[in-house]
């Protein structure tokens, strides 16, 4: 588990974490596995135009506004990323991101590689970016099979979308391999506990640094 004490939380600055893959690489999964076992991390809420379901909570699943106001917060440079799908708005309120960051709070987005070039074009320097991939294009096709939700037709338009996906890879930080789930996770972990400690999020390490070179060349000094 990679969660970490409050008191260091609040001193560095958080990381934006975003998870991209072809549908049925797992992305899913592993951003459900991380959020369960890492406290220090939060789910980003999208907003959207969508009318919520009966099963949905507003603010938890997603923030349901408006298209009017959807239009405004997107014309006023408040989306970090939207998109339209099947005639509804997608976006990402950049508002708590914002706040999250600033208070040493790390947020997941489980978003498309079109979302994550958008959201490079707005604030680089905090993304850290996973691409996931399937062992193998045999095992994506037969994960998305084994959907038994999903017609024959669903299927092979999701594959057909994989096929424009994976070209994507060259876009993201870091490639992962998610053959096996437990070992895709120590993986997603290790690169999250990286992000956490470089020094451009934990300034304040740095001074401790430089304060403890003058002391000890302080106390080295002869008397």
């Amino acid at each position: 588990m990679s969660s970490e004490p409050a008191s260091h939380a609040t001193q560095r600055r958080g990381v934006m974490l975003i998870l991209t893959s072809p549908s049925g690489a797992g992305k899913s999964t592993l951003s459900r596995l991380l959020l369960q076992k890492d406290s220090a991390i939060t789910l980003s809420v999208s907003a959207t135009t969508r009318l919520r379901r009966p099963s949905e909570v507003d603010g938890t699943h997603y923030h349901f506004i408006s298209a009017e106001r959807f239009d405004h917060m997107r014309d006023d440079g408040e989306l970090l990323e939207w998109a339209e799908v099947h005639g509804n708005c997608y976006g990402t309120p950049r508002a708590p991101v914002e706040k999250a960051l600033a208070e040493g709070r790390d947020v997941l987005f489980d978003i498309d590689f079109q979302g994550t070039l958008q959201m490079y074009e707005r604030m680089r320097a905090d993304i850290v970016s996973v691409f996931i991939l399937p062992p193998t294009a045999e095992a994506l096709q037969s994960r998305l099979e084994r959907r038994a939700e999903d017609s024959a037709q669903v299927i092979r338009r999701r594959l057909q979308t994989a096929c424009a996906e994976l070209l994507q890879w060259k876009h993201f930080d870091h490639l992962l391999v998610n053959d096996d789930l437990d070992a895709a996770y120590k993986a997603l972990d290790a690169i999250l506990t990286a992000a956490r400690t470089t020094r451009m999020r934990n300034p304040q390490l740095g001074e401790m640094a430089e304060a403890m070179s003058s002391g000890l060349t302080a106390s080295l000094a002869p008397v």
